[in-house]
């Protein structure tokens, strides 16, 4: 979500400056919607800059009156996406929340423990986060025994940004490297994984920060819930399937290097994809801030485009 705000919100500032420049109303949606498009060409997996892109240029080009009113109908759209990802990550939060502590329940658990991976929490969003979210609220709410975040490779958004939050927050918390996972599961018990997402199509399959795919498949092993915190806006259902995704590919030095110097050998090939898919039948809830959708019984994979339609 934080890209998508970030991108309106840069474009709602120059939008702002231009509102004494007099231009007229078809000049303006003019200008809005070139700025749009060109946005929409920066990141390729993540939906939420494509769908709050196309929301925003639909809102400009029904707009009426002179330049300066179209600007600042545009500026006062973007401005309240920043109040609405706030309330959309704190039902987010509290839906998860309840959803891992029913299941925990069912086995005669009080209170949880549960891992996370990449960053999903305030500085991925508004505020309050999705994923990170939930870790939140289970630990406003005194039901959070320990939450453990992976350090998220090749970038560490994990060790850098998820790790700082926890403290920040002071919320009970170990870092481990994403190839301790399983093990962690193994040795010490994981109620539940809760992840992010980038793109969640049609039949639920889930495009998420890369070693999502794996969580899922450990979780499923030891027994841990497999659940994705997905606002709205993170949702395509013009996509059948997880097949359907861009998975964008990052730069080697990512990998190769780290805070600049060289760790690997040179002239090593690599391969770098930033995402990958978990499909729907490892996932146990989509977690959104209209509820949690679950699969219909005996189904492997989720109507997402009936829960959305039903929940506008």
């Amino acid at each position: 979500p934080a890209i998508a705000i970030a991108a309106a919100l840069a474009l709602a500032v120059e939008a702002k400056q231009k509102e004494g420049e007099g231009m007229t109303g078809d000049a303006a949606k003019a200008f809005l919607c070139e700025k749009l498009d060109y946005l929409k060409t920066s990141r390729p997996t993540a939906v939420n800059l494509f769908n709050d892109c196309d929301r925003l240029a639909a809102l400009v080009k029904s707009s009426s009156g002179d330049g300066k009113q179209v600007l600042g109908a545009y500026v006062e759209a973007a401005e309240k996406m920043l109040a609405s990802d706030i309330a959309d990550n704190m039902a987010i939060g509290k839906a998860g929340g309840e959803a891992i502590l029913a299941a925990a329940a069912k086995k005669g658990r009080d209170k949880v423990r549960v891992l996370t991976h990449c960053n999903t929490g305030s500085l991925a969003t508004a505020r309050y986060g999705t994923a990170l979210g939930v870790i939140r609220w289970l630990h406003e709410q005194g039901k959070l025994e320990h939450a453990y975040c992976t350090e998220t490779r090749p970038y560490n958004q994990g060790c850098r940004l998820t790790a700082f939050e926890l403290v920040f927050e002071k919320i009970p918390a170990t870092l481990i490297t994403d190839s301790m996972a399983s093990y962690l599961m193994a040795k010490e018990g994981i109620d539940a994984v809760v992840v992010g997402a980038d793109r969640v199509v049609s039949n639920g399959d889930t495009a998420n920060k890369i070693g999502t795919y794996q969580l899922s498949i450990a979780a499923k092993y030891h027994g841990a819930g497999f659940y994705v915190a997905v606002p709205f806006t993170s949702i395509d259902v013009k996509l059948a399937s997880g097949a359907d995704i861009h998975i964008e590919q990052r730069p080697g030095d990512e990998l190769t290097c780290v805070n600049g110097v060289r760790i690997a050998a040179e002239g090593i090939g690599v391969w770098n994809p930033g995402f990958d898919v978990t499909p729907a039948c490892l996932i146990n809830g989509l977690i959104t801030e209209k509820g949690v959708l679950s699969k219909a019984e005996g189904s492997e994979v989720f109507d997402v485009a009936a829960f959305v339609a039903a929940n506008k």
